[in-house]
C-alpha cells in the first residue's frame, strides 16, 4: 500500500481541514467538532436547509457538495462510516434559517440509523426536518423494489435540484418533494476494475481477479450483479446504458442529463471514451442528451471504474439543474 498520509487514524480530520483551510469562502466548521462543516454563509435566514452525510472515502461527494444552491451542511463519518447522530444535529443547528431543514443523503443503514435519531434531537430542538434518501443504483434492488436501492452518484442531482429550490426561496415541502422527484427520475450503475486500499486497515474493500470486472459493484466494494472478462469501453457503456433506459422507461423523444462519473483511479481520458458511446447509444433511440458531468462525482478513494447516472428532464428540473451554484468542488452558471 502505498499512501499519501500521515497517521491513519488522522486521516480524515486532516483532509477535512485542508478543505477548510483552502477554501475558507465558501465553507466553515460552526463549532469545535471539524467533522461538521457548513456553508460560509449559514444560516440562510427564511431559507430551507439541506443537510447530507455519510462517510469518508468519497470525495466530492457529500462534503464536497456543501455551497450556494447546493447543501447547507455536511456530517462527516469516518471512512465508510455513519456520522453521529450529534454531528448532524450539529450541522442542522448551524443551517436553520427558520424555514426547516432537509437531510438528503444515501441510503445505508448506520446513516438511516443516525439520521433517523437526529431527526428526533431536531424536534426536541423546535426544527422541523424532512427526509429524502438518495436511491439511485439500479443494480442493487430491482424497479419494484426501488425505494431500498443503495444512493451513489446520482444523488449530485437531487443536491443540485433540491439546492436550486431551496436557493430561490421554496418551502420546506416544496424543497423535499424536488429532491424525492429528482430520485425517482434518476438511475444509476457501475462497475468496478480494481479495489480500494483502506487507510487504516492496508487491506482491499473486495477481491476481484486480474482480467475482470464487476457489473453494479457497490461504492463500498459490495457485491454487484455479474462478474466476468473486461469488455471493451464500447460494450460497457451499453450494457450500463441500456439498464438505465430501461429502468426509467426512456422513450424516444425524452430529454436527459448524463453523469459519467470516475470511482478514483480512472483516468479523464476512459470516462470520454464511456461517453461517447453513451451519446451515440442514446442519440441512436431518438433520446436527447441535454446537459452532460463528466468526471469524478462520487468516488471510493482509488477504487478503479466507473459509473453512468442518468436524470430525465423536464422543463422544471432543467430549469433548476442549471441554476447558479458554487461549492469547492462544483461551479453553475
Amino acid at each position: 500500500m502505498k499512501k499519501i498520509i500521515n497517521d491513519p487514524a488522522a486521516f480524515v480530520d486532516e483532509f477535512v481541514e485542508g478543505i477548510l483551510l483552502a477554501h475558507p469562502d465558501l465553507v466553515k466548521t460552526p463549532g469545535d467538532d471539524i467533522r461538521v462543516m457548513v456553508r460560509a454563509d449559514a444560516p440562510q435566514q427564511g431559507k430551507v436547509g439541506i443537510v447530507t452525510g455519510g462517510g469518508s472515502g468519497h470525495l466530492p461527494l457529500f462534503k464536497g457538495y456543501v455551497g450556494k444552491g447546493l447543501c447547507s451542511g455536511v456530517a462527516i463519518g469516518n471512512v465508510f462510516s455513519s456520522p453521529s447522530s450529534d454531528q448532524i444535529l450539529q450541522a442542522t443547528k448551524a443551517v436553520d434559517g427558520g424555514a426547516g431543514v432537509l437531510y438528503l443523503y444515501g441510503n445505508y443503514g448506520g446513516d438511516v440509523f443516525n439520521f433517523d435519531l437526529a431527526v428526533d434531537l431536531a424536534e426536541l430542538e423546535g426544527i422541523e426536518t424532512k427526509t429524502v434518501l438518495g436511491r439511485d443504483d439500479v443494480a442493487s434492488q430491482p424497479n419494484e423494489r426501488k425505494h431500498d436501492r443503495r444512493g451513489v452518484a446520482g444523488i449530485f442531482f437531487a443536491y443540485k435540484l433540491a439546492g436550486a429550490a431551496a436557493e430561490r426561496g421554496d418551502s420546506l415541502s416544496d424543497v423535499a418533494a424536488v429532491a424525492e422527484d429528482a430520485v425517482e427520475r434518476c438511475a444509476t450503475m457501475g462497475i468496478g476494475l480494481a479495489p480500494t486500499i483502506l487507510p487504516t486497515t492496508g487491506k482491499p474493500s473486495f477481491e476481484l481477479p486480474d482480467g475482470e470486472m464487476e457489473i453494479g459493484i457497490g461504492i463500498h466494494g459490495e457485491p454487484g450483479i455479474h462478474r466476468g472478462s473486461l469488455e471493451t469501453a464500447d460494450e460497457i457503456a451499453e450494457h450500463l446504458t441500456s439498464a438505465l433506459v430501461a429502468d426509467l422507461g426512456l422513450a424516444e423523444g425524452s430529454r436527459v442529463a448524463v453523469l459519467v462519473n470516475g470511482l478514483g483511479a480512472t483516468p479523464l481520458e476512459e470516462l470520454y471514451v464511456l461517453y461517447r458511446r453513451v451519446y451515440r447509444y442514446l442519440e441512436e433511440r431518438g433520446i436527447e442528451i441535454v446537459e452532460k458531468y463528466i468526471g469524478e462525482y462520487a468516488t471510493s478513494l482509488e477504487m478503479a471504474g466507473a459509473s453512468i447516472s442518468v436524470l430525465e428532464l423536464n422543463d422544471d428540473r432543467l430549469e433548476l439543474l442549471r441554476a447558479p451554484a458554487q461549492s469547492p468542488f462544483f461551479q453553475e452558471g
